[in-house]
């Protein structure tokens, strides 16, 4: 399944993992900086109210499904997919790259916590990765050319982004052009690679989420 799929207006890629790491690795020699999106049941559904948004997703290079509940309402079937997604396949085997490869590393977050969070569970399992960068950014006070000129200085291979959407999405679409990393991750909120477990609360939101998601799936599909 290499062809794209749409959902809620979204086009995003079906490739393994194996192919989206080939194609990562291809961005980690080429030049201006490559954007990979994984987006997830929550990002989706904020992503289709906004015309402009859309079109900023649109631009990526890559945009993968970080949720296997996204793959399920474009009907994919195919056990492999299910699974790396489900998995967090294709971000344990980027994050393993970067570890063995020594890459210079900037870690975006929206609170100290979790940029704590963050920078230990790196630290503590893949130490190979080079930490030049750590940032808090928000909606109200977002400082991107400060943080542009931060991230060029630290001669970053790859930006880690634990933004919100549209935090993230906007941040990204409006500094492409004058980013010098080879490769801005967006990994949004939902897919901080921590060893924690997540609050019932947090579980929760997330069970309601899926569940307004397959009901507009559900709606959409009835009127073709």
């Amino acid at each position: 399944m290499s062809e794209k799929i749409n959902v809620l207006d979204i086009e995003i890629d079906g490739l393994t993992a194996k192919e989206a790491m080939k194609d990562s690795m291809g961005y980690m020699e080429s030049e201006p900086i490559s954007v990979i999106e994984m987006v997830t049941v929550d990002g989706l559904m904020q992503i289709k109210e906004v015309q402009d948004l859309r079109e900023d997703v649109r631009q990526f290079d890559l945009v993968l499904a970080g949720d296997k509940t996204i793959l399920e309402a474009a009907d994919v079937t195919e056990r492999r997919f299910l699974q790396e997604t489900e998995n967090k396949t294709f971000l344990k085997m980027f994050i393993r790259y970067l570890h063995k490869n020594h890459k210079r590393v900037y870690l975006l977050v929206e609170s100290g916590e979790e940029g704590e969070e963050f920078y230990r569970y790196l630290q503590h399992s893949y130490s190979g990765i080079q930490i030049v960068g750590l940032a808090k950014v928000s909606a109200e006070d977002r400082a991107d050319e400060m943080l542009v000129n931060d991230i060029n200085g630290g001669e970053v291979d790859c930006v880690l982004s634990a933004l919100s959407v549209p935090l993230q999405e906007e941040f990204i679409a409006k500094n492409k052009g004058v980013l010098n990393a080879r490769i801005w991750l967006g990994l949004g909120k939902n897919l901080l690679p921590l060893g924690g477990r997540e609050s019932g609360f947090g579980l929760f939101s997330q069970f309601v989420v899926r569940h307004i998601f397959k009901k507009e799936i559900e709606k959409r599909k009835s009127r073709k």
